[in-house]
């Protein structure tokens, strides 16, 4: 029996052969998803990708910016018995797969949450690996310095560029049922919108925004975005329940 037609649209802008998360949450409430990843993320591993990370996981606590990150780092060694600092949930889940028992995270799941944390709110100088990648999380590694702390960063993965996907874009370009962006990224929301044709970017600036945090929010009023909604967390099922709670009587929720 073919399933019935979504009766509105989630656009994501994860990385390639990341969506599956957010097309499930969007599926369980009569959504359906147009993927628009605009990089694929690669492994780093050489010997500088190496030392880095060994001198990173050296200091007195290690900070990971996303579960990428975690896997990326755990392929190349060990991770072993550190003071493990997590974005959110899903870092820190990932962490905890990898064998990382001592895991902080933060309620609010940003960057100014994981500021917050004990490991990292106090002044002083001291010693704090940071697993990332290029791009991304820009204020943090500043912010860390600005306190003193000497920053060990360790980038362990590459967003590397993709072209955007031409049935995705004729998608966004004929779509005409309610369509909500999930904006997790300012810098994916960026690129997409200076890689989308004319037609389709317009269609994108109409959709309404369920952002992940304030600071996003900002981002997409300044790209043109007129209705948007701060998400209690970026994880989709909260993702999607700002999206349908945003779209009220217009997003049917099963």
């Amino acid at each position: 029996m073919p399933l019935p037609d979504p009766g509105w649209m989630l656009v994501s802008l994860r990385p390639r052969g990341g969506h599956g998360a957010l097309r499930r949450a969007a599926a369980r409430h009569g959504g359906g998803l147009v993927a628009l990843s605009p990089w694929t993320l690669q492994d780093l591993d050489d010997p500088a990708t190496r030392t880095a990370l060994q001198q990173a996981l050296a200091a007195d606590a290690v900070v990971f910016t996303s579960p990428a990150a975690v896997r990326a780092a755990a392929r190349l060694q060990r991770l072993g018995d550190i003071a493990a600092c997590a974005v959110g949930s899903g870092t820190a889940a990932a962490l905890r797969r990898a064998g990382v028992n001592d895991v902080q995270r933060p309620r609010r799941m940003d960057s100014e949450g994981l500021l917050a944390l004990p490991r990292l709110a106090a002044a002083g100088a001291r010693r704090i690996g940071l697993v990332t990648a290029p791009g991304g999380r820009g204020a943090l590694q500043p912010a860390l310095e600005g306190r003193g702390i000497v920053v060990v960063r360790a980038d362990v993965y590459a967003r590397v560029p993709v072209p955007l996907a031409s049935r995705s874009i004729q998608a966004l370009e004929g779509e005409t049922r309610p369509t909500v962006l999930a904006l997790t990224s300012g810098e994916a929301l960026q690129r997409v919108l200076g890689h989308l044709p004319e037609r389709a970017r317009d269609a994108l600036l109409r959709a309404e925004v369920v952002a992940a945090s304030a600071r996003l929010a900002a981002a997409a009023r300044q790209a043109g975005f007129s209705a948007i909604r701060v998400a209690r967390s970026p994880r989709p099922a909260d993702l999607v329940a700002a999206a349908c709670e945003r779209g009220g009587d217009r997003i049917p929720v099963a």
